[in-house]
């Protein structure tokens, strides 16, 4: 088969198109999806970099999510399976035209959203979820900050937030970013390059604060986030973009009685993403069914251009996910 490779870390001009790699084979648990499209997402970035390295026994390959139909299964799963279209959490390997993937951590394809967009799902629904409902404990009426705002996961959470109840302030890099967060459906949306986000937070909330921070940064905003907290409320941290070391004021966190938390997902066990993606099934799957919740779409590369699609993520002009074409005609 054909996938992306590269033979040291480095920037995306590494990354090439390679012939004839043998072709997974599905474990036990496990199916062979046949890959019509693969999402890009930050960490292929840094995995490509050399400071991301793929889990004992997940595939070297890049790529953590895909959509394409079940031409496989491994011993244990029903065979009736075979035909599906669906769309996937991967260890790793979706940049490639097939790649194996635990049976719980997929997901069916519904005929409200196309292949390309249910590529772009998994890895970002599956983060929003788990961080923001989860871990951060969310519950209706409440107030989310949310940085990275017209990232994949940022317009994410936008959606998810939105359909549960929650009121979303988000910040961007631009007023054009800005206004496409408030298009997703952002209740506020604050332009860091011009504005203190720590003050309008304030302003927006009178005050008060919001009850919940999703943070891509880190460092020096983890200061910040946390003056932007009410009593109570909570931070999770999901990447460090910004430096992995913070500087607070433990002080404020226990006046406020504050939570700081966060996660990462690929290294979590098989069983544990298999759990969330059924929590997932029965509590948001149907948001996407019905169109009200579907990826913001930036631009599709074919799979020799993945370099391209790398170099634009890396640019941070994205709005929304950005995916790769591997099997257009499934």
């Amino acid at each position: 088969m054909q996938a992306i490779g590269f033979a040291e870390p480095g920037g995306p001009e590494v990354l090439r198109l390679e012939q004839d790699v043998p072709v997974p084979q599905p474990g036990p648990g496990e199916i062979l999806l046949k890959v019509a499209y693969a999402g890009v997402n930050r960490p292929d970035c840094i995995q490509r970099a050399g400071n991301y390295p793929a889990p004992p026994g997940a595939s070297p390959i890049l790529g953590l999510e895909a959509a394409g139909e079940i031409v496989a299964v491994g011993e244990g799963v029903d065979p009736v399976r075979l035909g599906e279209h669906v769309c996937a959490l991967t260890p790793g390997g979706a940049y490639a035209q097939y790649c194996a993937v635990p049976a719980g951590h997929t997901l069916p394809v519904p005929d409200a959203i196309t292949l390309a967009e249910a590529a772009a799902l998994p890895e970002t629904l599956f983060t929003v979820w788990h961080n923001v409902f989860q871990r951060g404990m969310a519950r209706d009426g409440e107030t989310l900050l949310v940085h990275g705002g017209t990232s994949g996961i940022g317009t994410m959470a936008i959606m998810l937030g939105k359909a549960f109840g929650l009121k979303v302030i988000v910040t961007a890099g631009s007023e054009e970013k800005c206004e496409a967060a408030r298009r997703v459906g952002a209740d506020h949306a604050i332009d860091y390059k011009t504005t203190d986000f720590v003050e309008a937070v304030g302003n927006i909330t009178g005050g008060e604060g919001v009850d919940l921070v999703l943070d891509m940064v880190s460092g020096d905003y983890v200061a910040r986030n946390l003056k932007c907290l009410k009593p109570g409320g909570r931070h999770v941290t999901i990447a460090v973009l910004g430096g992995m070391k913070a500087e607070i004021n433990m002080a404020l966190v226990m006046s406020k009685r504050l939570v700081l938390t966060g996660s990462t997902l690929r290294p979590r066990s098989d069983a544990f993403k298999a759990a969330l993606g059924s929590e997932i099934a029965r509590e948001a799957w149907s948001l996407v069914e019905e169109g009200a919740v579907r990826p913001v779409m930036d631009e599709i590369f074919p799979l020799a251009e993945a370099a391209a699609a790398h170099t634009r993520m890396e640019a941070g002009d994205h709005i929304g996910k950005i995916v790769l074409a591997v099997d257009e005609e499934l």
